[in-house]
């Protein structure tokens, strides 16, 4: 019975990701709790298959024409460089502090995202591409060094960000198929020399997550992405919840 549990929350942590690229944080307490995972076991095995939801998401948003690739490829280089470094100081140091502070910050965008429903506004730097691209580069480094920190995924922490900044929602949730994988791969990477991935159920639980994935996507490019960005708000205020409690002990 706790395997069925294990693979229904693996289903809806995709969906979840194919549709609003947050939802990862879920599974981490999952394989704590159902799966008798260490918590740092929990967050290099739930990072792992970050990487395979990654790739079916970018290639279902793709095929919709949903990737913005002058903001995508900034991103996902800052990731790729400091995910790696995310995954060594994981085995280091003490994460609760960091952990908190990311999960204040998806908090404040997720009731920033929520009052501001019904406005729109350009994306901050719009005017000025280059150093728009300097601070994209930024961005993905922060979400690379917090993925592999945390092992909670790059749309956990980029989409609130980039909304926050007044990114397009469907552009950022693009984006966040992408970086996912960028993030993934980095700081699995480092996992794979200071960490510890339990195989079988990244296995099991990567099967059930692609599934979720490719139904997620057709999901969110079937309903206004206007009205997303109020559901987007909510959860990222949940998945910062989340990971306070989890970070607290409470999950």
């Amino acid at each position: 019975m706790t395997i069925v549990w294990l693979l229904a929350i693996s289903l809806v942590v995709g969906m979840l990701i194919g549709a609003v690229g947050i939802g990862g944080i879920l599974l981490i307490p999952a394989l704590n709790i159902l799966g008798g995972l260490t918590i740092q076991e929990a967050m290099a095995t739930a990072l792992f298959t970050f990487i395979f939801t990654g790739v079916i998401g970018a290639f279902s948003f793709q095929r919709h024409g949903s990737i913005n690739w002058s903001i995508t490829v900034p991103l996902c280089i800052g990731a790729a460089v400091f995910g790696f470094f995310g995954a060594w100081a994981n085995s280091k140091i003490d994460a609760q502090g960091l952990s908190l502070i990311l999960a204040s910050i998806i908090v404040f965008s997720g009731i920033y995202t929520v009052l501001t429903n019904k406005r729109t506004r350009s994306a901050i730097l719009q005017d000025w591409p280059r150093l728009q691209q300097v601070l994209l580069f930024g961005i993905g480094a922060v979400v690379g060094f917090g993925s592999g920190l945390t092992g909670v995924g790059g749309p956990a922490l980029s989409v609130p960000i980039m909304i926050l900044l007044g990114f397009p929602i469907l552009s950022t949730i693009g984006a966040s198929q992408v970086i996912q994988i960028l993030a993934a791969i980095s700081g699995t990477a480092g996992n794979l020399q200071y960490g510890s991935i339990n195989y079988k159920f990244m296995a099991i639980c990567t099967v059930f997550e692609v599934i979720g994935v490719v139904f997620g996507a057709r999901i969110v490019h079937a309903i206004n992405a206007q009205s997303l960005r109020g559901g987007v708000g909510l959860l990222c205020i949940l998945v910062g919840t989340g990971l306070m409690l989890r970070t607290w002990g409470v999950l």
